[in-house]
């Protein structure tokens, strides 16, 4: 059951982009350096601009079909909520690795209740 309207979702969108980027200074481990201050911060950013290309309604450059956007929101949230393993930090302190995997599968649970469509028909045709 999907029950996330894209309106929603692209709100979120912007609101865990700005999050990601804030997350070292937030959660205390931007000192840490390395990549587990670099991952959220390049994904938060990376976040922002695809959300800015999708077709929906926070998109003020339609080129990313809704779809494919969600399809981004999980490839990079398994590679967020991994990131502690890949790169070593896993042993660091929990204020260090836990955000990552805390976004990471809650961005998934959101994209597995999200609507793939705006609700608009005009959002879901391709630009001529």
């Amino acid at each position: 059951m999907r029950f996330i309207p894209t309106k929603v979702h692209g709100v979120l969108d912007y609101l865990v982009g700005i999050a990601l980027i804030l997350a070292p200074w937030l959660f205390g481990f931007a000192s840490m350096g390395g990549p587990a201050v670099v991952i959220p911060i390049v994904l938060g950013a990376g976040l922002i601009v695809y959300s800015l290309l999708t077709r929906y309604e926070w998109g003020p450059v339609k080129l990313i079909p809704m779809p494919v956007h969600l399809v981004f929101d999980v490839v990079a949230s398994i590679f967020l909520a991994a990131s502690p393993w890949l790169f070593g930090f896993a042993s660091a302190p929990p204020n260090a690795w836990a955000p990552h995997v805390v976004v990471g599968i809650t961005v998934i649970i959101v994209v597995i209740f999200s609507e793939p469509q705006p609700a608009r028909a005009e959002l879901r045709t391709t630009r001529a």
